[in-house]
């Protein structure tokens, strides 16, 4: 008989969530454990463990597994990842200057080779030297190459030949563009290149710790992760291509909360440790972004919802502006662990040095901070300079306190450096901190948090007074500008939906008025015209003030918590390809896309042949990720102008989509 139960799987930032779905009976179990970074098969298996103690159902029982996750996103919000070697192929340095891909690039290192194609598919000859002569040296620098060509969407080959001598030589991880994307412009396509490269083996260590717990545990079934669209996709293909997995938790967020309300109109908006996620619903599916998935600052074009992240969560690191006669607090966009939760993993330590810290006459300038050791593998630390090495070594796996690791100044930028590279943690004091404080969460230590406040309560604003009257004073405004920001985030979304995205609400004197209820003759208050879907563990503590301040009903499902890991079995399998026409000259027609190229001299055999192989590569695709009997859908785009009284063929593009249910394992 077929299976119907499923294991969803979210993995979060701070939270592993797990869900039992049977397609007809809904939810049978829930459960939550700590995403453990430096290992992350404790916190999959902790969550995976509790829902089949809970459930009582067996392994042999599980028909299919699907897994989302944020570390993708979160990763980019934070400007995180492996260092990447990008090699560019026809293009030249004033094209690093287009589409972000300088700020993107850093400091990794980048090699230029002549070589690329027209878009036609005719190529400039490529020339390989400086790769090779880089190659020895540069494959100990970094963890994973990228590799874009000029024009290779139309023709491949020149990317694919310097993949192979990569891979031949480094034994690294190496990413094509025209595996990504098959859209025009090179710097782009080159920015969401570098990017899956810095995430490769992020998202390898993620799918393989996955696989790695599900055989030990015997469940033998299909495993999935949902795309950043919302559609699954093999297991296999996300290691390829995890770029695709940006806005993947979102994605699964939004498919769980049309299945958890029902809801065709609303706008959903979904906090989690390090960012919240806000989309608008129509039609009970969410809109996908046409340009391209937007994340850390940066536009890819990867194909995902229209939905806005923002580095704002429970996690946040709080900012206190001290020179105005009134300090001002700002969350985000670097998650810190909590000093409650470090506490809590790590012991006395951390008590120990806060209170040592809150004995001393005087409030140092890192009070109430620690760095620790995030605990991945020693290969990712590939390229650090002789003064991160050499801090890299002081820090552990124990949390240690900022006034004993810094001695210097020039440090700090050095271990912020460390912490973009994924290699360190921040532990200070965040909202659930100040959660903890005021008995609205409890799962932590409130010691902890109370010591961290108390000493960041006492720092001084302009005027000479404290920031704060109190700990819990503290803990007040920090939950307030949390409720401001996150209500913020809202409206920039909805502005920008209706076509006004130049209005920011953080800087709008008119918003800051409605939102603050201010008196006056002129009274203005503001609303959404669709209710609002809270999501995330801590929505039912956050949402109410929030939809209070819009002014709009809230509506937070009773699995707000694990919408993630619903959205995450309940999605489809969904597959997109274009294969374009051309005519350089009259009488010849190529065909490109997919990686494939063909010529022919006939319009009509072109158009038949371009359509055949969108359709089978589409349902190919589709079947090879695990859709049981995909259906297809083919709509084509021809710009042929006519000219001197007779159509002249520009560019065809015939888009096939298949899409299915994945097929659940045969018992």
């Amino acid at each position: 008989m077929t299976s119907s139960i499923m294991l969803g799987i979210d993995t979060g930032g701070t939270y592993t969530d797990a869900v039992l779905f049977h397609e007809e009976w809904g939810i049978l179990a829930k459960a939550k454990a700590l995403t453990t970074r430096h290992d992350l098969s404790v916190g999959i298996s902790g969550a995976v463990e509790a829902v089949l103690e809970q459930s009582g159902i067996g392994v042999a029982a599980i028909g299919l597994v699907s897994l989302s996750t944020t570390l993708a996103t979160n990763a980019l919000v934070e400007g995180q990842g492996g260092r990447a070697g990008l090699v560019m192929i026809g293009f030249g340095p004033e094209d690093l200057k287009r589409d972000g891909l300088h700020d993107a690039l850093g400091s990794d290192p980048v090699i230029f080779l002549p070589g690329g194609h027209d878009v036609h598919g005719n190529e400039t000859p490529l020339d390989l030297a400086a790769l090779e002569l880089a190659l020895p040296d540069l494959k100990n620098e970094v963890s994973s190459f990228a590799v874009a060509g000029f024009f290779a969407v139309r023709n491949p080959s020149h990317e694919n030949r310097v993949r192979d001598l990569i891979r031949q030589s480094s034994h690294l991880p190496v990413t094509c563009s025209h595996e990504l994307s098959s859209r025009l412009g090179g710097p782009r396509r080159a920015l969401t290149t570098l990017l899956n490269a810095r995430l490769v083996s992020m998202i390898d260590r993620l799918i393989g710790t996955c696989e790695t717990f599900l055989r030990r545990r015997g469940i033998d079934a299909p495993m999935m992760v949902v795309r950043g669209d919302g559609a699954l996709i093999s297991a296999t293909e996300a290691k390829l291509r995890p770029i695709e997995t940006i806005l993947s938790g979102p994605a699964a967020s939004l498919v769980g909360a049309r299945h958890l309300t029902g809801l065709d109109a609303a706008v959903v908006s979904d906090i989690g440790g390090t960012t919240t996620d806000v989309a608008v619903m129509e039609d009970g599916r969410p809109r996908l972004d046409a340009d391209g998935a937007v994340v850390g600052g940066y536009r890819t074009m990867v194909e995902a919802v229209a939905m806005r992240t923002f580095g704002l969560g429970g996690d946040s690191e709080v900012h206190i502006d001290e020179r105005g006669l009134v300090a001002k607090i700002e969350l985000g966009p670097r998650r810190l662990v909590p000093l409650s939760l470090a506490a809590t993993l790590h012991g006395p330590v951390v008590i120990e040095a806060l209170e040592r810290q809150l004995r001393a006459t005087h409030r140092g300038r890192h009070a109430g901070r620690f760095a620790v050791r995030t605990g991945v593998p020693e290969a990712l630390s590939a390229g650090l300079s002789a003064q991160e090495a050499a801090l890299h070594a002081r820090i552990g796996t124990t949390p240690i306190a900022l006034d004993e690791l810094l001695t210097v100044t020039p440090q700090k930028a050095t271990l912020d450096r460390l912490v973009s590279r994924g290699l360190v943690h921040l532990c200070g004091i965040t909202p659930s901190d100040a959660l903890h404080l005021l008995g609205r969460q409890g799962q932590w230590s409130r010691e902890a948090a109370d010591l961290g406040l108390q000493l960041v309560a006492r720092a001084r604003s302009g005027s000479g007074q404290p920031i704060a009257s109190s700990a819990e004073d503290l803990a007040d405004m920090i939950v307030a500008r949390l409720t401001r920001q996150s209500a913020d985030a809202i409206l920039a979304t909805v502005l920008a939906e209706d076509g006004l995205g130049d209005i920011d609400p953080a800087r709008s004197v008119l918003i800051e008025r409605a939102l603050g209820r201010q008196q006056g003759i002129l009274r203005l208050s503001l609303s959404l015209d669709r209710p609002l879907i809270g999501l995330g563990a801590s929505a039912p503590v956050y949402y109410p003030a929030i939809a209070e301040a819009l002014s709009v009903s809230a509506i937070i499902p009773a699995d707000a918590d694990v919408a993630n890991a619903v959205g995450a079995v309940v999605g489809q399998i969904r597959h997109t390809v274009t294969i374009f026409v051309t005519c350089p000259e009259d009488g010849l027609f190529v065909l490109s896309g997919g990686g494939q190229q063909h010529r022919t001299t006939n319009r009509d055999e072109a158009f038949a042949l371009a359509r055949a192989m969108a359709s089978q590569t589409a349902l190919g695709h589709a079947r090879d990720n695990g859709a049981g009997d995909p259906s297809l859908s083919l709509r084509e785009e021809i710009d042929a102008p006519v000219i001197e009284g007779a159509p002249k063929l520009v560019e065809a593009r015939f888009i096939a989509t298949a899409s299915g249910r994945p097929s659940i394992a045969i018992r």
